[in-house]
């Protein structure tokens, strides 16, 4: 499903983000990426979704070779990979229905497809009853999960979550992950990154560990031990 071969960030000769990173993750995998700040997570993961291109090796997405993709190809690669993020960049004049269906919209979606799709997505999240509330109107976690929602509206194969629990407490947190569950349990591929040490141990699923943009562990039922 993905493979990262030899991957080396370099922004500068003092700042080498990552090296020498290889890994691949199948197909209806739960993976955690962990380490402390700086360990070259978030690089790790902009690259997967080719929000920046890795100094060298290259980065396979089922078979797509998108180490030099090209700037018209990155919508087809985002239909394939969900992105969820702590900010939540909803958009605070649009109901809960409209954050969602705007996903859809600006890809080119007939207005039939949208209509049978939404409300799919809503129910996932646990959120039918709350289409017509804003942002506002929201908690934290019931917010993130329109973020999901909305990552889920091209049903992706790979749903890739940078810190999807960092602005949430105790019991969001729970019912975030919860939910990221059932959607791998859905068949969907899914990639956390985070430095949350109860989280990752919780799950007891696949834990890569990057130190100083490196892998120091790659364990099939692992702790976030650092």
């Amino acid at each position: 499903m993905i493979h990262l071969e030899h991957i080396t960030k370099i922004y500068h000769p003092d700042s080498v983000a990552l090296q020498d990173v290889s890994l691949k993750i199948e197909a209806g995998e739960f993976v955690s990426i962990v380490g402390q700040s700086g360990a070259g997570k978030t690089t790790l993961a902009k690259i997967m979704i080719a929000e920046e291109p890795p100094t060298h090796g290259r980065v396979l997405v089922g078979g797509w070779d998108i180490t030099r993709i090209r700037s018209h190809e990155i919508p087809e690669l985002r239909r394939q990979i969900g992105v969820i993020f702590q900010d939540y960049k909803l958009l605070q004049k649009k109901t809960v229905y409209e954050n969602v269906t705007f996903a859809l919209e600006v890809a080119g979606a007939p207005q039939k497809r949208i209509r049978e799709i939404v409300p799919q997505v809503l129910k996932i999240v646990g959120l039918e009853g709350k289409a017509h509330r804003f942002p506002v109107q929201l908690s934290g976690g019931e917010q993130q999960r329109v973020v999901i929602a909305r990552s889920l509206v091209h049903r992706p194969k790979i749903l890739l979550a940078d810190e999807p629990t960092g602005n949430l407490d105790t019991m969001n947190t729970h019912d975030i992950m919860e939910l990221l569950l059932k959607i791998n349990h859905f068949g969907t591929t899914v990639i956390l990154v985070t430095h949350n040490r109860e989280v990752v141990n919780g799950l007891r699923r696949r834990v890569i560990t990057l130190k100083d943009g490196k892998i120091l562990s790659d364990l099939a039922q692992g702790k976030y031990v650092l």
